[in-house]
């Protein structure tokens, strides 16, 4: 008990730092303050010798044989299409449903504004692996939010995969933090049901003295475990184009116990151009064997038309654990990610060539596909 209280205190200490770090650093790098207070540009951007500009310019030199971005739609919208097809029509009852049932538990909490309805979302997933290590595996998971505006302050209820709203919302891989099921088979049907099984209330931005967004759940998952989780998340605008954001995310369940995370991304993005980013995660949990565990994508991202994403880049991930800080698994990958005939049907592919150092695996290719259905 007592390592896992000093685990949990160090990693708060990691995590707070590496986030002040890398935003006074980067600040310090882009803005320093005036005479009278205010803001003023710093001399990097009379020289253009800062690191901010350094990165942009190192990336302009690459030459590159892609296609210009578009936003340019590449399937109909749902409007036009929703009663074309038997599917079409499923998705738009799926749909409808959703946001009656949406205002019905709205009218539990108060008389409805017509001007503010209640509104639900749901995203239905299926995710497919394979590598030669560990064969084939499917997973489905799905995440709904249900939007209740008659509570005084913004109040939701989420359900299904919890795990998913642990990853940056732009998060550029497919990613899956849960436990690797321990059966044999393709497809676990028990753990597929204790992974979606989460349910909760939320209350965002509760606090407008606060300087950072943020999100309280109360909730229930893997069938037994009650928890609570804070979350809170700031942007940052720099010079040149450049963003940072940070997250932090702390839960606590009765079975489940400390769960703490820190999410960073810097990110270069100039108007319709590809854009440069960093994207690094620190973990901490009681579950887990491991200290801390960290994964980082670096890589660059194109949009051909709208709602695609064209992502290649360098992963890099490992764990800090009994003292012994380690670089585990690491390669290129590439990712695509498309709506496909439909505006609300997507499918994303993922390519990759990574090693494991723990597991004794030089490296080798892996393959992901994900189909997501929203309504």
């Amino acid at each position: 008990m007592t390592k896992n209280k000093n685990c949990t205190a160090k990693f708060v200490l990691i995590s707070a730092a590496l986030a002040m770090n890398c935003s006074l650093a980067l600040a310090n790098d882009s803005v320093q303050p005036a005479a009278d207070g205010a803001s003023a540009v710093s001399p990097a951007t009379q020289d253009d010798h800062g690191l901010l500009f350094f990165i942009p310019r190192m990336v302009d030199a690459v030459p590159t044989f892609l296609p210009d971005q578009s936003n340019a739609p590449s399937v109909p919208v749902t409007a036009e299409t929703e009663d074309s097809t038997w599917t079409d029509r499923q998705q738009k009852s799926i749909r409808n449903w959703a946001d009656r049932t949406a205002n019905k538990i709205d009218n539990w909490f108060g008389d409805p504004d017509p001007n503010q309805p209640a509104s639900a979302t749901l995203r239905v997933i299926l995710d497919s692996s394979w590598n030669k290590h560990d064969d084939y595996e499917f997973k489905p998971r799905i995440r709904g939010k249900i939007k209740l505006p008659t509570l005084e302050r913004k109040v939701s209820l989420v359900f299904g995969d919890d795990s998913l709203d642990n990853e940056l919302q732009n998060n550029n891989a497919i990613t899956n933090e849960n436990t690797p099921s321990t059966s044999d088979k393709n497809f676990d049907k028990e753990r597929a049901r204790e992974d979606n099984s989460s349910l909760a209330l939320r209350w965002s931005n509760f606090s407008k003295r606060l300087p950072f967004d943020t999100d309280f759940d109360l909730g229930i998952r893997s069938g037994d475990d009650i928890y609570a989780r804070f979350k809170a998340q700031k942007d940052w605008q720099l010079e040149n184009d450049f963003k940072f954001h940070a997250e932090q995310i702390y839960r606590y369940g009765i079975d489940s116990e400390n769960y703490l995370r820190t999410n960073l991304e810097l990110v270069h993005a100039r108007p319709n151009q590809a854009f440069l980013s960093d994207q690094f995660s620190l973990t901490y949990a009681d579950s887990q064997d491991d200290d801390l565990t960290w994964d980082n994508f670096t890589f660059r991202q194109h949009q051909f038309f709208y709602g695609n994403r064209f992502n290649y880049g360098v992963y890099t991930g490992g764990y800090y654990n009994d003292g012994n800080l380690r670089l585990n698994s690491w390669g290129p990958y590439i990712s695509w990610r498309q709506p496909f005939l439909r505006e609300w049907f997507y499918i994303q592919g993922d390519l990759n060539y990574l090693n494991n150092h723990r597991d004794d695996r030089s490296h080798f290719i892996g393959a992901l596909v994900r189909l997501e259905a929203l309504f």
